[in-house]
Formats: C-alpha cells, sequence, structure tokens
C-alpha cells in the first residue's frame, strides 16, 4: 500500500460552477497530486455572471466539519478562502491555533471577480484581528491589499504589505491583475520588504477564480515541503498556465483549466 499524498484542508464557500470556492480549491489541489480535504463555510447561488446570494454556515457546523476529519487526518497545510461571517473566521482562528506548525494560506475574498461583496466590515475586522496572525501566507489581489490594510485607493502596495506583515503575516503575495500595465507584476513581501517580484503575461478576457486557484496552489506546494518563497513561485506558474489554458463553459467569465496538461 502507498502512503497518502500531502493532505491540504480547505475552508472555503461552495460555488455552483466549480470556477471558484470550494470546487476549485479541490480540483487545484487534487491536479497537483495532494489529497484535498474541505470544510464548507456558506453556500452559494452564482453562474459565471456574478454571485446572486450567499448563505453562511453556522460555525457550530464549521467546528464539526473540521474536528471530526482532523482527528482522523493528519494536514499538511490550510487554504482559506471566503468565510461567510466574522463569527466563521473567529472559529477558524481558534482551529488553526491549535495547529501552530501547520502552514496558512489566507486568501481573503472580500468580493467576486464581478465586485460583488462576499465580506463586510466585520468579516475583514475578524481577519485582521484573528487570522493574519496565524497566516503563513497571505495572497491578496491589489484592491485587497488597500482594503484589509485600510490604506487609501491609490496607496502605494509596499506599504499596504507592510501594515499587512505587521498585523502578523509572514508573507503577502499582492498580485498585479488590477493594476494598470501590459504585464501583471506579483510581488512577494516579508519584513524586509519585496522578497520576490514575477512578472507575466496578461492575458485577455475575464476569468472566475484565480485568486483560489493561486492560493489553493500555494498551499499544495507547501504542503510538498516547499519553502514560501518558491511555493508561491511555483504557484504563480501553475495559476498562469490554468488560465491560459482557460475556457468559457457559460455566458460569463471564464474558468482556469486546472488539468491543462501533464507537469
Amino acid at each position: 500500500m502507498s502512503p497518502p499524498p500531502p493532505i491540504v484542508l480547505s475552508f472555503a464557500a461552495s460555488d455552483p460552477t466549480g470556477g471558484a470556492g470550494a470546487q476549485a480549491d479541490l480540483l487545484t489541489i487534487a491536479s497537483l497530486d495532494c489529497h484535498p480535504l474541505s470544510v464548507l463555510t456558506a453556500l452559494t447561488a452564482q453562474d459565471t455572471h456574478g454571485v446572486h446570494g450567499l448563505l453562511a454556515v453556522e460555525p457550530e457546523w464549521i467546528a464539526r466539519q473540521a474536528e471530526r476529519v482532523m482527528a482522523d487526518i493528519p494536514v499538511a497545510a490550510f487554504k482559506l478562502g471566503a468565510l461567510g461571517s466574522a463569527r466563521n473566521a473567529e472559529c477558524i482562528a481558534a482551529i488553526l491555533a491549535a495547529h501552530p506548525r501547520t502552514p496558512v494560506v489566507l486568501d481573503p475574498v472580500l468580493a467576486s471577480g464581478r465586485g460583488d461583496p462576499l465580506a463586510d466590515e466585520g468579516i475583514a475586522q475578524a481577519l485582521r484581528a484573528r487570522l493574519l496572525p496565524l497566516t503563513t501566507v497571505l495572497t491578496p489581489n491589489s484592491l485587497e491589499a488597500r482594503a484589509l490594510s485600510r490604506a487609501a485607493p491609490d496607496a502605494a502596495l509596499a506599504d499596504c504589505a507592510r501594515a499587512l506583515i505587521a498585523a502578523g503575516c509572514r508573507y503577502v503575495l499582492i498580485t498585479g491583475t488590477h493594476e494598470p500595465g501590459a504585464r501583471v507584476v506579483n510581488r512577494l513581501y516579508d519584513a524586509r520588504g519585496v522578497a520576490s517580484e514575477a512578472s507575466w503575461e496578461r492575458l485577455p478576457g475575464s476569468y472566475h477564480g484565480s485568486g483560489c486557484t493561486l492560493a489553493s496552489a500555494l498551499a499544495s506546494f507547501l504542503a510538498k515541503g516547499m519553502a514560501a518563497p518558491e511555493a508561491a513561485r511555483a504557484a504563480q506558474d501553475y495559476t498562469w498556465k490554468a488560465l491560459a489554458a482557460g475556457f468559457r463553459p457559460g455566458g460569463g467569465q471564464w474558468l482556469p483549466n486546472r488539468f491543462f496538461g501533464p507537469r
């Protein structure tokens, strides 16, 4: 009997399209030869055009899902996406605090790709106070980085990263999709400043689930034992290739193809 693959536990909302959320995490983690576990934080009604409703799971059920599976299966990395409520964020923080040596990747999902809100200020505050101090790598886009750090809309992203690291994150990977320029520039920051920078061809079209793909890929590489800078670079490469091979199953955004070919 072969040993089990690295195990990654995703805390995320369900997305019926499979483009983002828990389904995106499961596809990404499995495609990278890890085994995904999932704790659902919310149900959503959405299509490839956007989110039309969200129903948060009660925190008691967050705890019950996580406690049972983690009592049975060892987890090598955690990935956090949309959490549904501030109470859920606090519940998950208590769970993670009991596993301080397990890496945590936090994708601070504040809105959908078209801008539908998925988090209120209460959730943002719970992220800042309870989850950032437990986070190994935070993966905000530039809009999320400014919102989480309470910065102005035109604030320098280096200043945002500095504030987020001061709040407790070890690394912050800020993606540049929403910034101007012919190429997308992503920068990984640590307490010393820019730890690494990567530039990617800007692909045409609008994609659903790119942030979930990046964060769950990063968690998978951490689960395999990579250091954070190497895991961040590998996750970006994987995500760009999944987007480049993307497809449009409906009338709205494109979805990443996580099984784009042999790796």
